[in-house]
């Protein structure tokens, strides 16, 4: 190797070292901000689902409304001996502890495994659960939707719904984060009452037709996107089941939880 080269190889190697350094003491510096804002967006996006969020909110003031708790899944309790305050969703996701494993006829959703501690979030007024606030994802056409459902305190009536993350076709599946379809969730329906509060949502290729009786769990289709629209239907059916919240919304119900 001649000087000329050997002399280029080190001053590459200098700046490089001296680049990774620079990189690696902005993302130290930086991280504690980002953390901040995404937790910030995430507790936005809870806001949002209930219909606590509008221009001007204050995030943190608004929030003090929300109490998050740990529900046992597999028997509808609040989860006993976990400290909230320190509980991450997803760590406990990954958690051999806590993650079950679906066979192919109750995985609905397309989510091949859930924990079954997960966090809810209850909206009070004056010491009561005014909305509950769940968790649901899964399975759309390219990836895996997440989103946030809130109910009314009798479990079941929809107040809000939104996603927050998704990968769908722009455009088509896309329009799963488009207001105007979101905006036909409130008032819906997740289950018959009349037939042991079975979940009952479907996502109707075509439109709803508002003179059926069926109406109050039905929701409009995607444009082009049926399997997107397919998905979001098994999405909300799995989250509703005994396999997700149902336990737990029974619980609501019958105010064994308040």
């Amino acid at each position: 190797m001649s000087e000329t080269a050997g002399r280029t190889v080190v001053v590459a190697t200098v700046l490089c070292g001296f680049c990774s350094v620079l990189v690696a003491g902005a993302v130290m510096v930086l991280k504690p901000k980002q953390d901040i804002n995404k937790e910030l967006d995430f507790k936005k996006n809870i806001l949002q689902s209930a219909g606590l969020m509008n221009a001007g909110t204050d995030i943190e003031e608004a929030f003090k409304q929300v109490e998050p708790i740990v529900v046992d899944l597999s028997t509808g309790d609040i989860a006993q001996g976990v400290d909230v305050s320190k509980f991450n969703q997803d760590k406990a996701d990954k958690n051999p502890e806590y993650v079950e494993q679906l066979d192919k006829k109750e995985d609905v959703a397309g989510i091949k495994r859930r924990s079954k501690l997960q966090k809810v979030y209850l909206v009070k007024k004056e010491g009561h659960i005014d909305q509950i606030v769940l968790h649901v994802y899964g399975k759309g056409l390219w990836s895996t939707m997440k989103g946030f459902l809130a109910l009314d305190k009798d479990g079941n009536t929809v107040k809000g719904f939104n996603y927050y993350s998704h990968g769908e076709t722009p455009g088509l599946g896309g329009e799963v984060d488009n207001p105007k379809w979101i905006g036909q969730w409130p008032g819906k329906k997740m289950f018959d009452a009349e037939n042991d509060f079975k979940p009952m949502t479907r996502v109707m290729k075509g439109g709803v037709n508002l003179s059926n009786p069926q109406a109050a769990y039905q929701i409009d289709g995607l444009s082009g996107a049926t399997l997107t629209s397919v998905g979001v239907e098994h999405t909300f059916n799995f989250w509703m089941s005994d396999m997700g919240y149902g336990k737990f919304l029974t619980k609501i119900r019958n105010g064994e939880i308040q």
